[in-house]
């Protein structure tokens, strides 16, 4: 799991291109269609998208095939991993709990844990909850864990920082509360899931992942490899359990949203708690925060072989839910599609075309290109592309679009060479998140 580059790394920022003054004339429906389904051309998105306003479905729809061996195409009833987006399941479990009287978030983790570090004596609940507590994400492989193994790895690692000093995403502290779910009811995550939230709201096609069970009209994971669409390496759900071991379909989840933001099931100083920031937007499970004067509680999703994105904008009651089986920019094309409701100039995903390089010219981009003495990017060129790495992070290949112009498939970010005054390539621009950022080669 990625941080997602371990469940959510989101890059908000995309080329593109800008939409004919024709489209704000199309019906919304027809308008959102066309931004998806660019992307979906683009190959930079396959999945489901369903959009709703006040109630009224506008567009629901698949993209692109559930899999892709047998041909099979996506629909509104294909089940996707949600990632962290299973976050705001977990949360909403445990503010249960505290309605039932059987915890408070205010209480010390230690409470309901006792075998925990003597230095989790000051986390609480809620700083779990809001990724305050200073529980650093455990390092491992992607093998089956049982959550005693997980809670074991856990507590073996040193704070990172004061309890509710400082925010840090913890994947880690959500399978810390689900795992303390299940020592206070004596129940499995999974069945609590089902039996609390799942079943009372009518989700049947929502339920708990696993690599052993058929799970009908389940989705396959893709990425957009270097030769191509591949299989997305297979991550065992227990690894991400109560963090990210959800699945669910588009139109499940909007029976979630209509259920949770409508009061149906929390009490409303529940909802208030988990719709409220702490730090850095986070409340609980959950962000909060504007965009382009609209509050907006959303949250995104990211493992291998599958991207998500949920926003929903409480004043105009929009819901936006995008659900991708092929990893790539789910979170620019939930945001674009948002913002077209709300009657903004959106544009189109760009094409980014592979033409082919020698090897010379690749391996003049070789080397380390330093932003400080922490960041940096690593390059090395291999038969046809560059492989980009940044300091504790994947190799990703970035593909040549010009002589000295390279783009990713799977994240929106691209990379420039450029020369200095003695003809050398020795500077690396990063094109991302609207920013440009400039590195010199060691």
């Amino acid at each position: 799991m990625n941080a997602e580059q371990r469940i959510r790394t989101k890059a908000l920022a995309i080329f593109l291109l800008l939409l004919p003054a024709v489209a704000s004339a199309q019906a919304p429906g027809a308008r959102i269609d066309r931004i998806v389904q660019s992307y979906a051309d683009a190959q930079q998105f396959m999945g489901a998208v369903l959009v709703a306003r006040d109630g009224n479905v506008l567009l629901s729809k698949g993209y692109g095939s559930a899999n892709l061996e047998w041909n099979t195409p996506n629909s509104p009833s294909t089940k996707f991993v949600l990632a962290s987006i299973t976050k705001q399941f977990t949360a909403t479990s445990i503010l249960l709990l505290e309605e039932r009287g059987k915890l408070k978030t205010t209480d010390s983790v230690r409470k309901y844990l006792p075998d925990a570090p003597a230095t989790w004596d000051d986390i609480t609940i809620y700083n779990l909850l809001t990724h305050t507590s200073g529980i650093p994400d455990r390092l491992g492989d992607s093998a089956q864990h049982t959550p005693e193994q997980l809670f074991a790895e856990i507590r073996e690692r040193p704070l990172k920082f004061r309890p509710g000093e400082q925010w840090d995403y913890s994947n880690s502290a959500y399978e810390v509360l689900g795992y303390m779910l299940e020592k206070i009811t004596g129940e499995s995550y999974k069945d609590f899931i089902q039996e609390n939230i799942f079943t009372p709201l009518h989700m049947k096609d929502s339920g708990y992942d696993s690599n052993v069970d058929i799970i009908p009209r389940r989705a396959s994971g893709y990425w957009p490899g270097i030769r191509g669409i591949e299989n997305a390496r297979t991550v065992d759900p227990s690894w991400v359990y109560s963090a990210g071991a959800i699945y669910s379909t588009t139109e499940d989840l909007l029976r979630w949203e209509e259920s949770l933001f409508g009061g149906k099931v929390l009490k409303p100083e529940s909802l208030e708690k988990l719709t409220t920031p702490f730090k850095n937007d986070y409340a609980c499970g959950l962000i909060v925060h504007q965009i382009n004067g609209q509050r907006v509680i959303e949250h995104g999703g990211n493992v291998w072989g599958f991207n998500a994105e949920m926003l929903f904008y409480p004043e105009s009651k929009l819901n936006v839910i995008v659900l991708g089986n092929l990893n790539g920019r789910v979170p620019q094309m939930a945001m674009a599609l948002g913002a077209a409701m709300h009657g903004e100039t959106v544009p189109l995903a760009k094409v980014h075309k592979q033409i082919h390089l020698s090897k010379e010219v690749l391996q003049r981009y070789a080397g380390t290109y330093e932003l400080s003495a922490s960041w940096y990017l690593t390059v090395t060129a291999e038969d046809g592309y560059l492989l980009v790495q940044a300091p504790n992070q994947d190799k990703f290949a970035a593909f040549p679009e010009s002589e000295t112009s390279f783009f990713y498939k799977a994240f929106d970010a691209q990379f420039e060479f450029s020369k200095n005054d003695h003809e050398e390539y020795v500077y690396l621009t990063a094109h991302q998140e609207g920013k440009d950022t400039k590195m010199t080669k060691k």
